[in-house]
């Protein structure tokens, strides 16, 4: 889980610095004890991909410099789970995972990121800025907003492409950031 009061200093806004490793986070057990079969072990729910085309209505929320546009699944008081997409993807990459974690009992919240979907700056005079760490002060708005006082962050699509030099290899530049991966 991520304290949003915390959150900054994770991103290292501090310093500048946009990235994070959240592999050494705890995982948090399931929120529904309905989750565990006989055994004591989890059972995850199972979705056919594209069974779900679309969220409920979208809600709007003032958050930061942002009036926010996201989906929202799953009871309100169960652990939180913020799905962040990538570029140029939008919250309905997320269509089919929501109802798989809001039926474990997380209350899945799925935004628009700036520049995409129903969210809007509040001002003209706003510098257009989306990199990671104004990225980053917008989901702390947005938890600050929805009075969210922890959440788990999913996301996917956030780095930019490989270098030239990878690509040409035929490298998979993503394999060192993924856990357990043997680079090359």
């Amino acid at each position: 889980m991520i304290n949003r009061r915390t959150f900054s200093k994770a991103m290292g806004l501090g310093t500048g610095t946009a990235a994070a490793s959240l592999t050494g986070l705890a995982v948090a057990p399931p929120a529904s004890a309905a989750a565990q079969n006989g055994a004591g072990t989890s059972v995850a729910p199972t979705a056919a991909p594209g069974s779900h085309t679309s969220f409920a209505a979208l809600k709007q929320v003032r958050s930061g410099l942002l009036n926010v546009g996201y989906a929202e699944a799953g009871p309100v008081h169960g652990p939180v789970v913020i799905c962040l997409h990538g570029w140029p993807y939008d919250i309905h990459s997320f269509v089919d995972v929501a109802p798989l974690l809001a039926a474990e009992g997380y209350r899945v919240i799925v935004p628009h990121l700036r520049g995409h979907g129903t969210t809007r700056f509040l001002s003209a005079r706003t510098f257009r800025n989306a990199q990671q760490s104004a990225v980053a002060l917008d989901v702390i708005a947005l938890m600050d907003a929805l009075k969210i006082e922890k959440a788990v962050l999913a996301g996917f699509d956030w780095g930019r492409g490989p270098p030239t030099s990878s690509r040409r290899s035929g490298r998979n530049a993503a394999r060192p950031w993924c856990r357990g991966a043997a680079t090359s």
